[in-house]
This record gives C-alpha cells, structure tokens and sequence, in this order.
C-alpha cells in the first residue's frame, strides 16, 4: 500500500527542489523548457527515505538488489536498500559506472557480488528517451544477472516507456512529469 502522505511530501519536494523552468539541454541531447535535478531531493534527509519506502513498494518480493547508473541513480539505490533493511526485506545495491575503473579490478559494477541468475531491478531519476537507465540494464546482464524491471522516479513521457517495452523491459514512474508539473503549478497559484 502506497502511504499517500509520503507521496505528497515526495512530490512537494520535487516542485520545491528539483523542477525548473527555461532554456536547458538534457543528457539525451534534447532541448526542453523544463528541467529536473532529482539530487537535491534524493540526498535530502525526508527526500531520501520517502524514496526508499515508495520505491521499495512497487519492488516484485523476489528481488535481490537494485542497481543504476551512477551518480542520479547512487543516492536512490542507496536509499531503497537502506530502507530496506529496517523494513526487514534486505535488498542490496549496485552502482553501475558508466566506464570501468581505471584502476584495480577495472569493475563496471559496485556492490555486492551476488550469484548469477540474481533478480536485479534498475532504478532511475528521470526517464526521457530510456538509454541511460539501459547501460545499466546491459552491464548487469553482462555479468549474469537477471534484469527485467526499470522503475523510475520521474517520467517525462518522451518514449522512454515506450522504449524499455520494445526492449522486453516492465517499466513503472513514481510520477509523470504531468503530476509534478500539476502540483507545481497549484504551488504557485497558492
């Protein structure tokens, strides 16, 4: 059971801390008139565990770890797993770098070794065109685990969900870029 309280504190953050409207090019390379920077919410101490707990929720039971592709996606996958543990459900998590270390065991992945066939749920900030959340979805799978499942904090509806369907991928946003935009504006018009 979603707590909707939590998802009205979560989504108030967001308006407060993340959204901003002007000029800005995204990581996909697209232009857009609004702009989402989920760190301040996601390392925000209230920001943090209400995303540990929502996200947690929406997890299939049988997971074993969360992973992302750093840096949006550590302080999220931290969060869940840290939850986690106090909810007495231990899910470890993975950081995805988007190049191997240069040094030592030149790893991809941070974490946990876990056993081959793990069930690995990818997390993410904000989902556009879905290609960052699916490096890490391949690097996973490289090393022998089980990927099937993106969840995000935000989709922006620009194909991303599409995309990951096309890819065999179940996908699910704790928010449309619509029901932040919604509250922001209901924010303003106070």
């Amino acid at each position: 059971m979603v707590d909707l309280s939590l998802r009205q504190e979560l989504i108030d953050l967001f308006c407060q801390l993340a959204y901003q409207e002007g000029d800005f090019l995204l990581s996909s390379g697209q232009k857009s008139s609004y702009y989402i920077n989920s760190k301040p919410v996601t390392l925000h101490p209230q920001g943090a565990v209400a995303v540990g707990e929502l996200l947690l929720n929406m997890l299939p039971e049988d997971v074993q770890a969360v992973g992302g592709l750093t840096l949006g996606a550590d302080p999220i996958v931290t969060a869940v797993s840290v939850v986690s543990a106090y909810e007495e459900r231990p899910i470890s998590a993975l950081i995805v770098r988007k190049e191997a270390k240069g040094h030592g065991t030149q790893a991809y992945i941070e974490g946990p070794t876990l056993p081959q066939g793990a069930k690995v749920v990818v997390l993410e900030d904000v989902v556009t065109t879905g290609q960052s959340a699916m490096k890490a979805v391949e690097r996973l799978r490289a090393v022998g685990y089980e990927v099937n499942q993106i969840v995000a904090l935000v989709d922006r509806l620009q194909g991303g969900a599409e995309y990951y369907q096309s890819m065999g991928l179940k996908f699910e946003a704790l928010f449309s870029i619509e029901q932040i935009q919604q509250r922001y504006k209901e924010g303003r018009n106070r």
